[in-house]
């Protein structure tokens, strides 16, 4: 059976590890513009933390998130605890604070329900970074260093899949295959053509300061996370906003922010300046299995995407539930349809 994987970001290079790990005889293709540096995902901090608004399509009851956040966190984990190299996957255990003037910013119910600490901090801890801070947390996770991490991913499946880097228009373009997964992000909005898919910008730092361990959080969008070499200072949330140049006023703003939070960066060796854009959807995540017809064909396509800035996060649990929504498919315990958008 022949499966088409489009994107090489963590989405996608995650589904075809998790294709492969199921399917070990699959004959997998990767199609994609865009690999290595030039995804959205290679610059991502990668701390594991989901946001409260994170949806998928069709979850009412929220059960799907809550499983694509334990699987991931299983699998992040169990790679972390291995004999393998950090230098390898790119995945360590760190602790931090978050820091807010308002509690509702503090708490995550998700996450406190998965990393082995989540607890309020205490009135010492509220006063080691400056600011009159009146609610703080502390918690323990993990961080996925993209940079490492996709990396990893590739070198998993290198020699297991072929590559072809090139720009899918159509998914008719894939007629030869028997499943595509579709795991474009941002791309989704013209290959899908589909408006609730939304960039929202984000602009960090990446510096040199080999002495911060831990992250800090300061309201919503002031963050400071150490990954392998680098630290990412960040950032900004800016919805619908499709450039990609470095903008000096949020460079600015971003490394005043952080350096109130965190003086001692004032120290700190600037590597580079990095931007992206987070592929959002309105409405939750698109994860469902689609029938396009094509003349006489049927197109099978399991979509996988609009994971905002929290694509690191939800992504081993997501691709875990792609590749079960091909193995129920394809066993016809689904009715196949034509979904909508």
């Amino acid at each position: 059976m022949k499966f088409c994987v489009v994107g090489s970001g963590i989405i996608g290079l995650s589904t075809a590890s998790e294709l492969l790990a199921q399917y070990p005889s699959a004959d997998v293709t990767i199609v994609s513009d865009k690999f290595g540096e030039d995804t959205t995902s290679n610059g991502a901090a990668g701390i594991f933390r989901p946001g409260g608004g994170f949806s998928v399509v069709g979850d009412t009851t929220g059960a799907i998130r809550k499983t694509w956040l334990k699987d991931s966190w299983d699998y992040y984990n169990a790679v972390c605890a291995s004999s393998e190299a950090p230098s390898l996957h790119g995945i360590k255990s760190v602790s931090g604070y978050m820091f807010s003037s308002e509690s509702d910013l503090t708490k995550n119910d998700l996450l406190s329900d998965v990393v082995p600490t989540y607890r309020s901090a205490t009135e010492d801890e509220l006063k080691i970074c400056p600011g009159d801070w009146k609610y703080g947390s502390y918690f323990l996770t993990l961080v996925v260093d993209s940079q490492f991490h996709l990396k990893y991913l590739r070198a998993k499946i290198d020699g297991r899949v072929k590559i072809y880097q090139t720009k899918l228009n159509n998914f008719k373009e894939l007629g030869k295959y028997d499943y595509i997964f579709n795991c474009t992000g941002l791309g989704s909005k013209w290959l899908c053509a589909d408006d609730k898919v939304v960039p929202i910008r984000g602009q960090v730092y990446k510096v040199k300061a080999p002495w911060i361990k831990m992250f800090f959080y300061s309201n919503s969008d002031t963050y400071i996370i150490p990954g392998m070499n680098t630290v990412t200072l960040g950032g900004t949330r800016q919805f619908d906003n499709y450039n990609l140049q470095v903008d000096p006023h949020d460079s600015a703003g971003i490394w005043e922010r952080a350096t109130q939070l965190l003086p001692n960066l004032k120290r700190s060796d600037i590597v580079r300046e990095w931007v992206g854009l987070r592929p959002y959807r309105d409405g939750g995540v698109r994860s469902e299995l689609e029938i396009i017809k094509d003349g006489s064909k049927q197109l099978k396509v399991i979509h996988n995407y609009g994971h905002g800035g929290y694509g690191v996060t939800f992504a081993p649990g997501s691709c875990k539930y792609s590749v079960k929504t091909f193995t129920e498919s394809h066993r016809g315990i689904w009715k196949l349809w034509r979904s909508k958008i």
